[in-house]
């Protein structure tokens, strides 16, 4: 019986199929076709996507994991291979871990049973904050200070007229020493307020004559000479804050002869002139420079004296003058400061 059904259906099939005319038989192939073709299209559809989405999660600044269910990681971009250790270290989202001296914000979310964690380098950020904290409280201790310095400043200055010749080279130390701090009040002052620039024409030799009296107004132990070559040119800047940019890079300089190996030093300081730019170049033979990387970071010293704002200041001086400061030549020790006319 179930035998003669199924031939009774074959049959049937037959007969059906046999229905078709050439013109409906071509018609279901084009369908057939047109539906591979769509199948295929969609396919590549999703193959385009998949590659724009892993193309944005790879450009976004952050590393991303994206695990399964299980713990198994479903997907993760570049940056997250490279800190794939953090993961270790978390215990809590948010969280900030410190990962080879940078600042991350680790992250996580739960999207359709997949857990997503994010870390975010936010070291500028953190370091702006350290900086402003720095520089309140810097600001805070330079104005507690500036009070009892001017009295013991103006003390200096009536005692200098009492005492005897024997006596005046220690009051002439002793201002020295004052004229030092008040340089870095000034200097810590100038950094955490912002600046307010005044350009207006000067002699480039009225700038000279102004850093030979700064560098007798500082103490060293060492023979040390300066050499000037200035233009007889008249120029547009801030004259006090451009002198004070020049003086950190002298001072800077006669602390590196002090603390180098050579029995005397030698600064060279000098201008060039091109179009509507000026130079400075200066150049010393004292101690190498040791991480040309941190030079102009707030706060960053190797020096036994300064606080580490006096490049960072002069930074902010000649980038307000539209220049900037480039280590020129770091064999030589050569120094390149260019500020716009």
């Amino acid at each position: 019986m179930k035998q003669k059904i199924g031939e009774e259906e074959s049959v049937i099939s037959n007969e059906l199929l046999n229905s078709f005319n050439a013109k409906d038989k071509q018609e279901l192939l084009d369908l057939l076709n047109e539906f591979i073709l769509q199948s295929y299209k969609i396919e590549k559809e999703f193959k385009d996507y998949k590659a724009l989405y892993e193309g944005v999660i790879e450009i976004m600044p952050q590393a991303i994991w994206v695990f399964n269910d299980n713990g198994s990681i479903f997907y993760r971009n570049t940056q997250a291979k490279q800190l794939q250790e953090i993961l270790a270290n978390i215990s809590d989202f948010p969280q900030e871990i410190d990962y080879k001296k940078k600042t991350y914000l680790v992250q996580g979310n739960v999207l359709e049973n997949k857990q997503i964690i994010t870390a975010t380098d936010i070291t500028v950020q953190k370091r702006q904050e350290r900086l402003a904290a720095m520089g309140q409280i810097s600001a805070h201790l330079a104005h507690e200070i500036r009070n009892p310095i001017g009295s013991i400043s103006l003390l200096a200055a009536t005692l200098l007229k009492k005492v005897d010749t024997a006596t005046k080279p220690i009051i002439f130390e002793l201002q020295k020493s004052l004229y030092r701090v008040e340089r870095q009040i000034k200097a810590t002052l100038l950094f955490s307020r912002g600046l307010n620039i005044t350009r207006e024409n000067y002699c480039l030799l009225d700038l000279q004559q102004e850093l030979m009296m700064i560098v007798d107004q500082y103490t060293y132990t060492k023979e040390i000479f300066v050499h000037y070559d200035f233009m007889d040119s008249m120029v547009n800047f801030d004259f006090d804050l451009m002198g004070i940019v020049l003086q950190n890079f002298i001072y800077n300089a006669i602390d590196a002869i002090e603390d180098g190996d050579c029995e005397s030093g030698e600064i060279k300081i000098w201008t060039e002139k091109k179009e509507d730019e000026l130079y400075f170049f200066i150049q010393d033979n004292g101690r190498a420079i040791e991480n040309k990387n941190v030079l102009f970071e707030p706060f960053e010293t190797t020096k036994f004296k300064g606080n580490g704002l006096g490049l960072a200041l002069s930074l902010q001086i000649v980038e307000a003058h539209g220049g900037y400061i480039e280590l020129f030549d770091e064999e030589k020790k050569i120094f390149k400061i260019m500020i716009k006319q």
